[in-house]
């Protein structure tokens, strides 16, 4: 099985993706940074785990998989 995430798969875009998919529901309370950071992807995740139902949860996932990838 291989772990490595989609090359289409970096931090600013799964973070953009969140923002766009679950902003209302889920991050509503939070504000999308212009250029996301690997912290700022990871200070998400609890809410899109929590707020954002089993797809949110998965987005989380993939969110912190490729934060905590080696570079």
């Amino acid at each position: 099985m291989n772990d490595t995430p989609p090359e289409s798969e970096d931090i600013p875009t799964l973070y953009r993706r969140a923002f766009a998919e679950y902003g209302p529901q889920a991050l509503w309370n939070m504000r999308a940074m212009e250029d996301p950071t690997p912290a700022d992807a990871l200070a998400i995740t609890k809410a899109l785990r929590t707020h954002g139902g089993m797809e949110g949860r998965r987005l989380a996932e993939r969110i912190e998989r490729v934060c905590r990838a080696p570079h």
